[in-house]
Formats: structure tokens, C-alpha cells, sequence
């Protein structure tokens, strides 16, 4: 037990998700609890994890979720390992919504330097319904910049899509590479714009940011064949355009084949997205948990052999990156147990406003200060 790794779980402590402020002592070690000396809270060890209120061993859970993020469907695990279906899908459930919040900590922080981006949708089979499901994919680190699903395949959706986009890039000149679907280019003109202020009363004018680039790929069917393809530049010039997928080294022409492999990829990882199968899902969350599981698994668990460099070390030859290490997010590759114990800080105490007339020793404190 290490208290200096540990930070106050209790939402109402000045001190809640603060690091090395020495409020955290042990509390018992039998029952791996500590406690804050600030609020006189005790939390467990798992408090913030999805370990946390489970009878079985964190190296079983972590096994099954690893198994379920690589494709193993539910009734395999069920007949395995003996548990409920309906345990296995709680601990989906709590790894999904983890895996969420580890992504908006870690990737959607304005962190990454993003120069391309594709996009894509995949539609869900359900029961008695269908999904969309809406991903981004960054293409010099194969990172995965997050995803959304919805019922419809609207404005919506794509607007929801671009904002986490935004939230990932630390700068505007980015080149989005989509398909023919024309909500993007309302979407992305939409989100990358900058309020110009005039100092006149009303809703501020509106610019686009400088350095969008916006490329489509516009296929025609024919008999459910393609027939025709249409590349074309929407936003910037197609010179524009080829120069950053030639620096980003993603092939000669505008295209969408990065975004079209991790479509491959979830499909193949997430066993509820299988076209043709009995494993589909009845609730539109355990697909957003299957999302962000996979999703993570992908960025910080697994190496990605086009982004291995030439080791400088003797008898290695390569030297193996996962996406999350080649946009500098991590160091190492995490494993399935290092993943789902990663404890997401609670925002910073704000004191909350005060009302009424300030305390006397407030009102001595300011008199003097006007004095």
C-alpha cells in the first residue's frame, strides 16, 4: 500500500483528486483502506476502478474484459469461467464508462498534435433496431480520437463527433478526410470557428479558424456496387490537401482507408458489432462501453506494426509502439490490469457562492483595504 499514490474519493473535501498533499494516511492495511485527514472519509483501495465492490479477483475480471475485448463472445466466457451473462455484462458496463473517463482525461485534453484526421460511421445491429456508430481516427499515430453513438444518423451525431475532434487537437490546421455524408462539412464548419468580438450588443460574428482542410470521398452505386468514385476538396485547395497527406505518409490521394481498417478492427474486437451473429446487444450502452473498452485497449494495450521504429539496442531489432506512445501519451504499454486501475482525478474544490452579507471579519478586511 502506497498512500502517496492515493488521492480523497469524497466529493464534498477540499481536497478531493489532489496529489502529495499528505491528507491520506492508512487506514487498514487488512482491508486496504486508507483515509483523509481532511474530511475523515476512509475509502478502499478500488474506490475510482472497476474492481471496486466486486467479490471476484481483479486478475479474472481483468481477463474476462481483456477476452471481451478482443472478440470472444459473452456465452464463450459464460461456459469458461462459469459466471452469470449477466455479470459479465455489469463488468462491461463499469470497464466501458472507466475506459470513458480515462479518455477524456488522457486524449480529449488539447494535448495532440493532429495534422490529419479521417471519419467514419459503421451501423450497429440491435435488437429490433439499428445504431450508429460515428469514429475518428488520427492518422500519423493511428490514435483513436473517440466516438459516439446515436439512433440516427444526423447532424447531431457528426456535430457530437467533430467536438471531441476539437477536444483532442492542440492546434486548428487539421485535414479531415470523410466520406460523401454532408453533415460533416456543415459540422466542421460549425465547431472550428472563433467569435469575433466588436464591443456591439448581440450574438458576436462567427469566423472559421485558418488552416481547416476538408476533403471528401464520394462513392457511386450502382446495382449496391460501386461504380464511380469522387474525390474532391471542400474546404482548401487539393494542393493543400496533398501536401499534408503526403507529409502525414497516408498514401497519394484523398482517402478514407485508415478510418475503414479500424472500422475493421472494432468489428472484428467488439463481438455485439459482428454483421451476421446471435451476440447483439439489447441496450444502447453496453455498445458505448464496448466502444470506450476496445477503443482504450487499442490506444494503450496493443502494438501497431506501422508505427514500430528501428531499435538502437543490440538483439532488438524493432522497437514496438502502441498508438498512445506515438502521440506521446504514455511510455510503455499498459496492460489489461495497468488500464482498469488508472484513477481519474475528481475536479479541483471551487468554494461555492456566498449569499447575503459577508461575515464581520470579511467587512473589517475589506474597510481596511479601502482605507
Amino acid at each position: 500500500m502506497n498512500r502517496h499514490e492515493q488521492f480523497c474519493q469524497n466529493d464534498e473535501c477540499r481536497l478531493r483528486g489532489q496529489l502529495g498533499k499528505g491528507n491520506i494516511v492508512i487506514h487498514s492495511k487488512a482491508d486496504k483502506r486508507y483515509r483523509c485527514k481532511v474530511c475523515g472519509q476512509t475509502f478502499t483501495e478500488t474506490k475510482g476502478t472497476p474492481f471496486f465492490h466486486l467479490k471476484m479477483s481483479a486478475e479474472i475480471v481483468a481477463l474476462v474484459l481483456a477476452l471481451l475485448s478482443h472478440g470472444c463472445p459473452t456465452q464463450a466466457i459464460v461456459i469458461a469461467f462459469g459466471i452469470d451473462e449477466r455479470t459479465v455484462s455489469s463488468w462491461l458496463q463499469k470497464a466501458g464508462d472507466h475506459c470513458k473517463k480515462i479518455h477524456e482525461h488522457t486524449v480529449q485534453q488539447g494535448k495532440i498534435d493532429i495534422k490529419h484526421v479521417q471519419a467514419d460511421e459503421i451501423w450497429v445491429k440491435m435488437v429490433l433496431t439499428k445504431m450508429w456508430m460515428a469514429m475518428a481516427i488520427d492518422v500519423s499515430s493511428r490514435l483513436w480520437l473517440g466516438g459516439v453513438v446515436s439512433q440516427v444518423r444526423d447532424l447531431r451525431l457528426i456535430t457530437t463527433l467533430v467536438e471531441q475532434i476539437r477536444r483532442c487537437a492542440i492546434s486548428s490546421s487539421i485535414l479531415l478526410c470523410v466520406d460523401g455524408l454532408s453533415s460533416y462539412v456543415t459540422a466542421f464548419k460549425k465547431v472550428f470557428r472563433n467569435p469575433i468580438h466588436t464591443g456591439k450588443a448581440g450574438r458576436p460574428h462567427l469566423e472559421p479558424q485558418q488552416g481547416l482542410l476538408l476533403g471528401q470521398v464520394v462513392k457511386k452505386y450502382e446495382k449496391k456496387h460501386v461504380a464511380k468514385v469522387i474525390k474532391r476538396a471542400v474546404i482548401g485547395t487539393l494542393d493543400a490537401i496533398i501536401s499534408v497527406i503526403t507529409a502525414t505518409c497516408a498514401g497519394v490521394g484523398i482517402n478514407t482507408s485508415y478510418i475503414e481498417r479500424l472500422n475493421a478492427t472494432f468489428r472484428g474486437r467488439l463481438h455485439i458489432l459482428v454483421r451476421r451473429g446471435r451476440a447483439i446487444a439489447h441496450k444502447d450502452r453496453i455498445v458505448t462501453a464496448g466502444m470506450y473498452l476496445v477503443g482504450c485497449v487499442y490506444n494503450f494495450c496493443c502494438y501497431h506494426r506501422s508505427l514500430r521504429e528501428a531499435s538502437n539496442e543490440e538483439g532488438k531489432k524493432w522497437y514496438e509502439r502502441t498508438p498512445a506512445m506515438a502521440a506521446g501519451l504514455t511510455n510503455h504499454r499498459l496492460t489489461m490490469l495497468e488500464l482498469l486501475r488508472i484513477k481519474v482525478p475528481l475536479p479541483l474544490w471551487v468554494d461555492p457562492p456566498r449569499r447575503g452579507r459577508p461575515p464581520r471579519h470579511l467587512q473589517k478586511q475589506t474597510m481596511a483595504v479601502a482605507a
